[in-house]
């Protein structure tokens, strides 16, 4: 019998001889790179225009509201700030599943909004999201792309709330 019969069947593994050959590994990760790049591009010029649009429209419509007189005033800016960037991150996630979908890396445009959340928010997929395995490397980027602009978001709330929310710089931080 043939040492082959006798080994266990993983469904997850390919015999060596009936795999991808180098030069099309090397396309895959072209390809990848290339989309991938490309929609780290699009949502970090999405996260500029939003985040300066958020710095422009913050400080005029609490002056205008009267928010800035006020602690209440202020947890109110607070929370409009923290409810934009949810909306930009919502809005860079959905272009991200957008862009899974056009690839058919994923089925269905559920599978594909499941796949994008869990990479942006840098938790990773489990046993759950079915991802076709040559997009594996563009979901990583996702993955990066979401910790950095969440990272920056963060760097933007902290300043926010000092200049226009409730906390002020020595007595909070």
């Amino acid at each position: 019998m043939d040492d082959r019969a006798k080994m266990p069947v993983d469904h997850h593994l390919r015999p060596i001889n009936d795999g991808p050959t180098v030069t099309s590994y090397q396309a895959v990760m072209w390809h990848n790179l290339v989309y991938g790049t490309g929609l780290v591009t699009l949502t970090v010029l999405i996260h500029t225009i939003g985040l300066l649009s958020l710095g422009r429209s913050t400080p005029f419509l609490a002056r205008r509201l009267g928010f800035h007189n006020s602690d209440i005033g202020r947890t109110l800016v607070m929370t409009g700030s923290v409810l934009g960037i949810f909306l930009l991150h919502t809005f860079e996630v959905w272009l991200w599943a957008w862009g899974y979908l056009q690839l058919a890396a994923t089925a269905r445009f559920s599978e594909a909004l499941d796949l994008s959340t869990a990479m942006f928010s840098t938790l990773g997929y489990g046993g759950g999201v079915a991802v076709s395995p040559d997009w594996r490397l563009m979901s990583a980027l996702e993955g990066i792309n979401g910790f950095i602009l969440i990272g920056w978001s963060t760097a933007y709330l902290v300043g926010v709330s000092t200049r226009h929310g409730p906390f002020r710089a020595g007595d909070h931080f």
